[in-house]
């Protein structure tokens, strides 16, 4: 997936959800089994990357793409829970890591908040370290972490939250 063109950051559209999907049944079971394992793998793409969840959040405007030369090389979703603001999805393919892709789609879903909103939320599973260690670098704190309901602690939530004042939306910006 190496691409000539810097990706380009947008909203995501209703002619991305098959690339969106395609995406997560590409690399999700590949980040996860050596971390969860291959079962629970296949459970996330079965439960959070079908067509159904994903087209919901495109036409409810939860979802932002990197897109580089045509292709879907990161997907970031939020969405609510109760009253909070939490990022969901926050992906980038392989090639692609190391270069800012994961801060630009992070600001994106954070550019699209409420001018209101005054925290933002984002959940991980125990077990993934690398994305702990990326939400730390940008101002996520522990906020708790819930035992997983099957017992496996590798499949336990963290829970992060950081504060939006710190973070200022670009100008024009809801």
């Amino acid at each position: 997936m190496a691409s000539s063109a810097e990706p380009v950051v947008r909203d995501a559209g209703h002619d991305d959800v098959v690339a969106i999907r395609r995406f997560g049944e590409a690399h999700i079971r590949a980040h996860y089994a050596p971390l969860i394992g291959a079962a629970a793998a296949d459970e996330q793409v079965r439960r959070w990357w079908n067509e159904t969840h994903v087209d919901a959040a495109v036409a409810g405007g939860l979802v932002v793409v990197a897109d580089a030369d045509g292709h879907v090389v990161g997907v970031g979703q939020r969405g609510r829970r109760g009253a909070d603001h939490v990022v969901y999805k926050l992906y980038v393919h392989p090639r692609h890591r190391g270069r800012g892709l994961g801060p630009r789609l992070l600001d994106a879903l954070t550019g699209q908040l409420p001018a209101d909103a005054d925290r933002l939320y984002i959940e991980h599973f125990v077990a993934n370290e690398r994305a702990g260690a990326f939400y730390e670098r940008e101002g996520f704190t522990v906020e708790r972490i819930e035992p997983s309901p099957t017992g496996n602690p590798a499949l336990g939530v963290v829970w992060r939250a950081r504060p939006l004042a710190a973070f200022a939306k670009a100008p024009g910006q809801a």
